[in-house]
């Protein structure tokens, strides 16, 4: 059974959030919500966040017991990039562009 958790247009680049997934990547989910809690990184929040809700999905929706998924598929993809301006000097433009993220988490039982 495949339990999914999707979170869309967080304010954080999808390279900095692959950071902290490559960490709980098939790790069990309670583990991995552990794990999360102490990580010091911005995209921990957020990945344990969306963690937790499909933990939730699957409890609720689904009657399984949470002690046996674990985290079969979780990865972040581009969102839309929000383009931004800073004046520089000599009245130039400077670009800033902010990334923003989509993240989905698929949990999994663990076999026998």
């Amino acid at each position: 059974m495949e339990v999914q958790a999707i979170s869309s247009y967080l304010p954080i680049s999808p390279q900095k959030l692959r950071l902290v997934i490559d960490q709980v990547r098939g790790m069990g989910a309670q583990q991995a919500v552990i794990t999360l809690q102490f990580m010091p990184k911005k995209g921990a929040e957020f990945v344990q966040k969306a963690l937790k809700s499909a933990i939730a999905n699957a409890e609720n929706n689904y009657d399984l017991n949470p002690d046996g998924l674990y985290v079969a598929t979780i990865f972040a993809g581009d969102g839309p990039r929000l383009k931004r301006m800073k004046a520089g000097a000599r009245g130039r433009y400077k670009p800033r562009v902010k990334r923003t993220s989509h993240l989905t988490i698929i949990l999994k039982e663990r076999e026998g």
